[in-house]
């Protein structure tokens, strides 16, 4: 099994949906940083699930930190975070029906049947929970070394957001507070409507979002196999429903010629910059000092009322299924926070792969 991420900073997630308790460890992280529970509080009630559409499993989620930390600052040794599992009810899951679109089946055949399977068990984007709890630490550190990192829904039902502005950290604190989290209010309304309709359809959407890094150093990433598109897609990739990862213009590349697609050198005083951002901020797995964006695109969440072809595990039978659980039409909204919080991570163990661990310290 594996369940941990990061070489010099690294996370471990442990727990399932409906299980007493879910949690993270933290590992590596330097000693001093300051731990604000009232910043972790306020990026849980981000995820929590609020507005059209949304599940109504609403956990209070109150985490409780039982070590690596003294007197509001890390020590540098493991820190765990443990959060309690309040509002389950098993019972709305068939456990002998595969629902489709989900890990069931998959996990069945990895774990022969003696995994957890009630509310997703440990495939659940509940366990996005104490990754945001955690990620909230590795976002102060970061912020107090000038790094700051905001995302927003680029696409959604059809309806596009307009992207970051050259006031990027305008639009990062736009965001920040913004349970319904786009650039433009219009773009957000419209969104929001079309997940009302996905609702009453007993239907889903997914959606893309757009993820901006501003202030990290250039010459950060190691080519070949840890390059900074490779660690962080790897981390990306472990949020459940995220089903794509692209760095700058990604696909979009394939349309253009050369021409357009290289990003041309200036100078701003003695900085060496780039006229456009086509690359995402990074060269050759590394970054070069211009502002990091990253896409995710997410698949439409797969728990829907509407009926579906299945199978019964237990008696090898075709069957229906219709979900009656409760879930969310689209997860892109709480999914932002978990975005933001999972790039941090990996963020700051490229940063401590690159620098030693202390850099994430500025005191030190």
């Amino acid at each position: 099994m594996k369940n941990s991420f990061g070489s010099s900073v690294s996370i471990t997630l442990f727990g399932e949906s409906h299980g007493e308790m879910i949690g993270a460890v933290l590992d590596g992280m330097a000693p001093g940083i300051f731990v604000d529970e009232d910043f972790i509080r306020h990026q849980l009630s981000l995820r929590r699930p609020q507005g059209v559409g949304a599940t109504s499993r609403v956990e209070p989620d109150d985490f409780k930190i039982i070590s690596g930390v003294k007197e509001g600052r890390t020590t540098g040794t493991p820190l765990c975070i443990l959060i309690p599992n309040c509002d389950v009810r098993s019972s709305d899951y068939d456990e002998d029906l595969l629902r489709p679109g989900h890990a069931d089946y998959a996990g069945y055949c990895k774990y022969h049947g003696f995994e957890d399977r009630a509310g997703g068990g440990h495939f659940s984007g509940r366990l996005t929970a104490p990754l945001v709890a955690i990620g909230a630490i590795a976002l102060s550190a970061l912020r107090e070394s000038g790094i700051f990192i905001g995302s927003h829904i680029a696409k959604l039902g059809g309806v596009s957001d307009r992207g970051f502005s050259n006031s990027v950290l305008d639009d990062i604190e736009l965001l920040e507070d913004l349970p319904f989290p786009t650039l433009d209010e219009k773009a957000g309304e419209e969104m929001q409507q079309e997940i009302l309709a996905a609702y009453d359809n007993e239907d889903s959407l997914g959606g893309v979002l757009e993820t901006i890094v501003t202030g990290l150093p250039a010459g950060v990433g190691e080519p070949w196999f840890d390059t900074v598109e490779g660690l962080l897609s790897h981390a990306l990739f472990s949020i459940p429903a995220v089903k794509g990862v692209e760095f700058g213009e990604g696909f979009g590349f394939a349309d253009l010629p050369g021409s357009e697609a290289n990003d041309a050198f200036l100078l701003s005083g003695r900085d060496i910059v780039t006229e456009t951002n086509h690359n995402g901020g990074v060269n050759g797995g590394i970054t070069n000092g211009m502002p990091l964006l990253f896409r995710c695109a997410f698949k439409p969440t797969p728990s829907i009322g509407q009926e579906q072809n299945t199978v019964n595990l237990r008696t090898m039978t075709e069957e229906t299924i219709a979900l009656s659980g409760r879930h969310d039409a689209c997860i892109l909204p709480r999914a932002r926070v978990v975005v933001d919080s999972v790039a941090a991570l990996a963020i700051c163990d490229l940063l401590a792969q690159r620098f030693g661990t202390d850099f994430l310290n500025p005191e030190e």
